[in-house]
């Protein structure tokens, strides 16, 4: 067996007899048997294991755990679109990587599959905060950050209130799709819906440009229908004036289970007095993950539109 799936086996046993024993889901079991390993209650033999394997084994069984329950919030962010992200990340701050670190923000950071996996591909170049509303993502997602040393600062709250976060250098997101439900919250925000109940979407978008700094950067999985819904005009009208497109960039139909869940990746910058707009977006469409020589056309792609911004 590889590595990640050594640490898999030895994760799933535990939460299997936790689930087993003490009635609680398997999910719970996964996250007590990160505290045991923590806390040093049982013997971790994985300390050769890379930051990647860890990583993957633990968010497997976080899958697995998700799979046996209907939460609508319990979901994670594959990891195919987390190293797509990571890559654009990278691509966006070369100079600033090759000196120093950046800062980033995930502002609904779940159980950090995305957030971590950046990191991970960053590595030692990022310092990072992720904001959570749910207990129990948060808790999997900093036993997850502390088991592979990745430095994460995290806050259990809803991202739409008010936070103590000081401005970052780039947001990435997988955006929560759907209504959002306190209107006391959300009458306070530009993109605040005129008629009936807000988009937290929409809501995301703006507070995470709240949170960057002038001229940074943000990399969000949004719906692939964003710019089409009802409150799409509203959304057009604060980019507008408070952001530059930088790329729309749309993903492979054959890693969503239907259309209505596909994505696509939204690259912002925050727009700055001393920068300017960029002399064209970059809209393109990733190819098939299996199509290796059409892979190598879409990067291609984007190093050409890189070069001559």
């Amino acid at each position: 067996m590889e590595k990640f799936e050594q640490i898999f086996s030895f994760i799933n046993e535990k939460a299997e007899k936790y689930e087993k024993a003490d009635g609680h889901s398997f999910l719970d079991g996964v996250l007590q048997s990160l505290e045991d390993v923590l806390d040093e209650k049982v013997q971790w033999a994985f300390q050769d294991a890379s930051k990647e394997e860890v990583r993957k084994a633990i968010q497997i069984a976080i899958l697995k755990g998700m799979r046996k329950t209907s939460q609508p919030n319990h979901q994670m962010t594959p990891d195919t679109l987390g190293l797509l992200v990571g890559y654009f990340v990278e691509q966006f701050f070369t100079e600033q990587l090759k000196t120093g670190q950046i800062s980033l923000l995930d502002p609904a950071v779940g159980t950090g599959n995305l957030l971590l996996t950046v990191m991970n591909l960053l590595e030692g170049k990022v310092s990072a905060t992720g904001i959570e509303v749910d207990d129990l993502l948060i808790r999997l997602a900093a036993d997850t950050a502390e088991l592979i040393e990745q430095p994460v600062v995290l806050y259990h709250q809803d991202a739409l209130q008010k936070m103590l976060v000081d401005p970052v250098d780039a947001v990435v997101c997988d955006l929560p799709v759907g209504y959002y439900p306190n209107e006391e919250v959300a009458v306070d925000y530009e993109l605040c819906a005129h008629e009936g109940m807000s988009y937290a979407h929409h809501l995301f978008i703006e507070q995470s440009l709240n949170h960057t700094k002038e001229g940074g950067y943000l990399f969000f999985l949004i719906p692939a229908n964003l710019f089409e819904s009802e409150q799409s005009k509203d959304l057009h009208k604060f980019l507008k004036k408070s952001a530059w497109i930088q790329a729309v960039i749309q993903l492979p139909e054959n890693l969503f289970s239907a259309k209505a869940h596909e994505k696509s990746i939204l690259i912002l910058q925050k727009q700055a007095k001393t920068l300017r707009a960029p002399r064209e977006v970059l809209l393109a469409k990733v190819p098939s993950m299996s199509n290796k020589e059409a892979l190598s056309m879409f990067f291609e792609k984007v190093q050409m539109w890189k070069e001559s911004k």
